[in-house]
């Protein structure tokens, strides 16, 4: 297949000099490169995924976190309140 390809000039850089050192066409050697690389990929394992907990802090003193839609309404009633008070 034909495709046309931006590669960085210091890997294309690297991937001339090769085929300069293995007598090989460049585009055997890119090929040959990209092969690799993609098996590679293949063979590595995943990383386990590590989520580090941080605290945010108790809730404020009468806010009750199981009432979370309660809660939102109040925030943006006071958020309302406090915009309403700027305007006068």
């Amino acid at each position: 297949m034909r495709t046309t390809l931006t590669i960085d000039d210091s890997l294309a850089n690297e991937l001339k000099k090769r085929a300069l050192e293995t007598g090989k066409p460049f585009k055997e050697v890119v090929n040959e490169t990209l092969l690799i690389g993609l098996q590679q990929k293949a063979v590595r394992k995943p990383r386990a995924y590590r989520l580090k907990p941080a605290s945010l802090g108790a809730p404020l003193p009468g806010i009750d976190l199981d009432k979370a839609l309660r809660l939102a309404d109040e925030l943006e009633d006071a958020s309302l309140c406090a915009k309403l008070e700027q305007r006068k």
